[in-house]
């Protein structure tokens, strides 16, 4: 039985009387010593509340689909086949490296969850590159299909969970096609590739941080080239680095900026939701382990140590203490062709917060991404 839907929800729920009916049929009924009796009637309040928190867990995280699958929650999984020497990244173009290897074409299939909307299409794909494998999640905008559109390419943006957090969390909690479609289908915002691939990808509790980590996990080569590679592979998505972006919330937001500005030779622009700058602010991060690859993916130092000011648009967002001084800093630094946009936010750190700013970030993004003619 999945972690995330109906099924178990339904099952925690109905656990919850049946223990305290348990509880209360059995109170008066047990035998033994007085310290035999106290052990199993604590046994049974434990059960109970067990039962109760498990149920209230359940419906938060099917709410905002943090872990999407038990593996995740108990941190048993482990995406990283292996950890090759990852070649430069001279190429220009997020089909850079298709010139030297053969397309990969992948099957696709529904994701299998109801709180993802029906036409999401999901992959497991085997980075060539990187050594991870991982699922990756599909969203094609309405125009993909029509005739009209038959020999177009359409600009692609990926889309980053926070940690802990899942490939679903987009478009299940944040409701990222669902707002977008009927916008799309109006033309208020341009006909995107929606693309989520998993980024949880070490077992016990560690967050890549989005980095190539030597030894470790190669999971910014999995996110700034397999994954594309793939798209590129599959569907008609544009290779150029102008029609690409990325967007995160959270450490996804963190992990956005960074692609971006160490990457403008495959993404125009990256969107951060109340992200942060410094690796270090997330606890369980393997990149702020290392106190050099900590100041290599600072945000601000990427930035600041760059030869020559990248060719990206940032968005920024973040409340006070909670990612708008990041984002002020950024700013303050940008030098031309490099820009940023801030917007502070109110609220707590949640997706109640990000879902909302969805519609205006898309519009921003279509701003800066050129239309296609």
């Amino acid at each position: 039985m999945q972690l995330t839907g109906t099924p178990f929800l339904v099952v925690t729920i109905i656990l919850v009387p049946i223990s305290i009916a348990a509880a209360l049929l059995l109170w008066g009924r047990v035998r033994g010593p007085r310290p035999v009796k106290l052990l199993s009637r604590t046994a049974m309040i434990l059960f109970c509340q067990l039962t109760a928190v498990t149920t209230v867990f359940v419906m938060v995280n099917n709410a905002n689909l943090i872990y999407g699958s038990w593996d995740d929650l108990l941190g048993t999984g482990d995406h990283v086949r292996a950890v090759p020497k990852v070649p430069a990244d001279t190429g220009s173009g997020s089909g850079s490296d298709s010139k030297t290897r053969a397309k990969v074409i992948q099957s696709f299939t529904g994701v299998g969850d109801p709180k993802v909307p029906g036409d999401v299409q999901n992959t497991e794909l085997k980075g060539e590159v990187s050594g991870v494998d991982g699922e990756v999640l599909v969203w094609l905008p309405p125009q993909y299909n029509d005739p009209a559109y038959k020999d177009k390419n359409f600009p692609v943006v990926e889309l980053l969970p926070g940690w802990p957090g899942s490939s679903k969390t987009w478009f299940g909690t944040l409701k990222v096609s669902d707002q977008l479609k009927p916008m799309m289908e109006k033309g208020e915002v341009a006909p995107f590739i929606l693309v989520s691939p998993r980024t949880n990808l070490l077992g016990d509790d560690v967050d890549t941080g989005c980095a190539d980590v030597p030894g470790k996990v190669n999971a910014d080569t999995w996110l700034s080239r397999d994954v594309p590679q793939m798209v590129l592979d599959n569907f008609r998505a544009d290779p150029s680095p102008e029609r690409w972006a990325v967007a995160g919330y959270s450490a996804g937001g963190h992990c956005a900026g960074k692609l971006a500005l160490e990457h403008p030779n495959r993404y125009r622009a990256g969107v951060s939701l109340s992200g942060y700058s410094d690796p270090g602010q997330e606890p369980h991060s393997l990149t702020a382990k290392d106190p050099v690859l900590k100041e290599k993916s600072n945000l601000l130092n990427i930035l600041k140590n760059s030869q020559t000011p990248p060719k990206v648009a940032l968005f920024v967002s973040g409340n006070k203490g909670d990612g708008f001084e990041a984002a002020a800093a950024l700013k303050a630094a940008a030098k031309a062709p490099t820009t940023v946009t801030t917007v502070e936010t109110t609220g707590p750190h949640a997706s109640d917060v990000w879902r909302p700013m969805v519609p205006d970030v898309f519009k921003w993004l279509t701003g800066v991404i050129p239309v296609q003619h």
